[in-house]
């Protein structure tokens, strides 16, 4: 398949959100098709205005998207409220592509996006939710993970409300490496790379939508994961200070 389905709200800064997602799908060479779930207005520092898309208006991008054609996989981000995501989920509802969902609850500068509650017409529709260490810990209702063995026993619990499997991302983290980890594709795997000193926004939906992107050509969740963390080492290290 030579395209993906990006779900999302806008960003005018194009730091995040759907624009970002679109560059990376350009990137890894699929057509991105999006659907606007929310305009908002952002800078680098603060989120000034959201403007929610009307829940109808969400199922009708979604039913012209696949009405152009096959996409191969679907990468969800913003949803803003439980009434878009209930129009997600119903939109969806005959589409055969994997999902991915990045549940974007804050913004990179701090700004509220969503609560959790909003994701649960979702979660038994996902190939993969992408939480980093906080967001793993609100959506399984305890605090955030201190070790591998806390950080397995939330991604069982995340498991059993519905997705196919859970990737818990280490950015937020400490340590030398960030790592990543990935639940319920078998046995569980990590996936690190060297912390570096200088992130970017809009980490989380470059990694989702390379994911998705990988998914979209075939790949097996775990390879998708692998190649879409080097991906976004790469991009990563081109901000870094000389």
């Amino acid at each position: 398949m030579n395209a993906i389905l990006i779900i999302g709200g806008t960003d005018s800064s194009g730091g995040a959100g759907l624009t970002r997602d679109a560059q990376v799908a350009r990137d890894l060479g699929l057509t991105p098709r999006p659907v606007v779930t929310a305009v908002t207005a952002q800078t680098d520092l603060s989120i000034e205005a959201i403007h929610p898309v009307p829940p109808a208006l969400i199922a009708a991008q979604i039913a012209a998207a696949l009405a152009t054609g096959p996409v191969g996989a679907v990468k969800i981000g913003m949803l803003g409220s439980l009434e878009a995501a209930n129009a997600v989920a119903e939109a969806l509802g005959g589409c055969a592509a994997p999902v991915v969902l990045d549940p974007v609850m804050k913004s990179s500068s701090g700004g509220a996006l969503g609560g959790p509650d909003m994701l649960a017409p979702l979660l038994p529709r996902l190939a993969l939710l992408t939480p980093n260490i906080a967001e793993a810990a609100t959506l399984s209702g305890g605090t955030e993970a201190q070790s591998e063995t806390h950080l397995e026993m939330q991604g069982e619990t995340l498991l059993q409300q519905g997705p196919g499997a859970v990737l818990i991302k280490g950015g937020h983290g400490a340590g030398h490496d960030s790592i990543d980890w990935l639940f319920g594709a078998g046995a569980p795997r990590s996936y690190a790379a060297p912390r570096l000193m200088r992130g970017r926004r809009g980490t989380g939906c470059t990694l989702a939508t390379a994911i998705a992107c990988h998914l979209a050509r075939g790949e097996a969740l775990p390879i998708s994961c692998g190649a879409a963390r080097r991906y976004v080492q790469r991009w990563l290290q081109e901000a870094q200070p000389r």
